[in-house]
């Protein structure tokens, strides 16, 4: 009872601040009105700021002075540098406010193919510094998928943003040992602005470092930026552009700062749940109190125990039941989507389409209802792929034979939707062979129009576009 009591407190914890939230604020603390404990940066329970800083190789790619396979066939590197703070808006989401530091080499410009100019080459640097925000797009946090079985220690980040760049760039012209001053840009200007974007892959080392492989391309918008020069003293005489553009390729590290463990950007509530409910087991099996002792070894005493062969390793609620968080019958020691509900039989995942008029069939006489396709297309959609490999290991391990049946909406003439319903159906066929099913097994037919999933949708405007969509479709029969 004590075990019960203690995992029904863990669960009122976690509820507590949502029922205190929806609760006026007293005005009086006199009044005898509820307080509520207002969320400030102690209450929180992560960290959302850090720090990061890095270095790396800037190569200008697009200029007519450029730093890979220049003109004269070498690669050019010069050196950047980059600090930031970064806010953590929401677990996917946040802003940096980054300054970078660097300096970009590149030429020489081989202009022996110009009509005016002879054989000459020149070589250029330029030295920049770069202020701009940037939005940071967590895209692990932002699709991975909430469990309790692996720890997640890689994340996919993506970045953009725009911020003013200052920069002086240096010529060296043919026949010179030296280099001078080509062009200088002052920040904070309305022509200084430049935008940059890119993707980042971090790996947390621990919870208060991360390291991470940054690869930005910037955009100038600057045709002076690269030292070649405009007009009659210039040699832009390779790229006829207004922006010279580079990619900056860097290796940082990320300091997590505050007082809690967990960054926000690393934050998985539902490991907390489960940690809070390991703190409570260990604590009650401490007590000793289990008179009838614990057969299936769950952590709760036999006396109040409601399932007594609980599988080993799964987590389980105060009455020793085995949790099941999205409550679709596969608990969560078996369940490969913990927080979407799905049958048994694809081990707790979803396996339909959104629209329930179309998916698998549990009927003898088909084995789908529709594989949907859109309008005037015969291309096979990314969304009808989870169906179709579920077909194909059907297909496969059946020993009928099957027909892929073509059809359309109303929409067009017979003719037109007989041969657009037969290049359906040879399409899934074809997908479905060049995926492992046995063609054997399979022939393609087209219906046109004559086989309406809906045929009240005569003409296609009496019905919605879902209801034509789905006459829109290619489905099976068993043979």
């Amino acid at each position: 009872m004590k075990q019960n009591l203690l995992s029904l407190a863990a669960i009122g914890l976690l509820l507590l601040p949502m029922s205190l939230a929806s609760q006026e604020k007293a005005t009086d603390a006199n009044s005898g009105s509820q307080n509520v404990s207002p969320f400030t940066q102690s209450s929180k329970k992560f960290n959302d700021w850090s720090i990061s800083v890095g270095a790396g190789v800037p190569l200008i790619q697009s200029a007519d002075m450029v730093s890979i396979k220049n003109g004269n066939g070498k690669n050019l590197f010069g050196y950047s540098a980059y600090i930031s703070v970064d806010k953590a808006i929401t677990h996917a989401f946040g802003l940096n406010l980054q300054y970078d530091r660097g300096e970009t080499r590149q030429g020489y410009a081989n202009t022996k193919d110009h009509e005016v100019l002879p054989a000459r080459e020149i070589a250029g640097r330029t030295q920049y510094d770069a202020i701009s925000i940037l939005g940071d797009l967590n895209f692990s946090n932002l699709l991975r998928r909430v469990d309790n079985k692996s720890p997640f220690r890689w994340a996919l980040h993506g970045y953009a943003g725009i911020g003013t760049i200052a920069y002086k760039s240096y010529r060296q012209n043919p026949g010179k040992d030296y280099q001078l001053l080509n062009f200088e840009r002052k920040p904070f200007k309305l022509n200084s602005l430049f935008g940059q974007a890119g993707a980042g892959l971090k790996f947390k080392i621990n919870n208060r470092i991360d390291i991470e492989g940054r690869v930005m391309y910037v955009v100038t918008g600057d045709d002076e930026f690269d030292g070649a020069g405009v007009g009659q003293n210039g040699y832009n005489l390779i790229e006829d552009q207004i922006s010279d553009n580079f990619f900056n390729t860097t290796l940082g590290l990320t300091f997590k700062i505050g007082k809690h463990e967990s960054h926000l950007m690393w934050h998985d509530p539902l490991q907390e749940i489960y940690y809070k409910l390991d703190v409570i087991n260990d604590k009650t099996q401490d007590l000793e109190v289990c008179k009838k002792g614990d057969v299936d070894n769950d952590g709760v005493c036999d006396d109040w125990d409601r399932q007594l062969d609980t599988p080993a390793g799964a987590r389980v609620d105060g009455a020793g039941v085995a949790l099941d968080t999205d409550l679709d019958g596969v608990i969560d020691l078996y369940d490969k989507c913990v927080t979407v509900p799905g049958p048994i039989e694809s081990q707790g995942c979803p396996v339909t389409l959104n629209n329930s008029e179309t998916g698998l069939a549990s009927d003898d006489s088909s084995l789908l209802k529709g594989v949907e396709f859109d309008l005037n297309s015969d291309r096979v959609l990314p969304s009808n792929t989870p169906v179709l490999n579920i077909a194909i290991n059907y297909i496969n391990s059946s020993s009928n034979h099957f027909k892929v049946v073509g059809a359309t909406d109303t929409r067009g003439t017979d003719e037109y939707n007989q041969s657009l319903s037969e290049r359906r159906a040879n399409n899934v066929k074809e997908y479905l062979i060049q995926n492992g099913a046995d063609g054997n097994k399979l022939e393609a037919v087209g219906k046109g129009k004559t086989d309406l999933l809906y045929p009240e949708c005569e003409p296609a405007e009496k019905c919605p576009e879902w209801k034509n969509r789905a006459n829109r479709r290619v489905y099976f029969e068993a043979k």
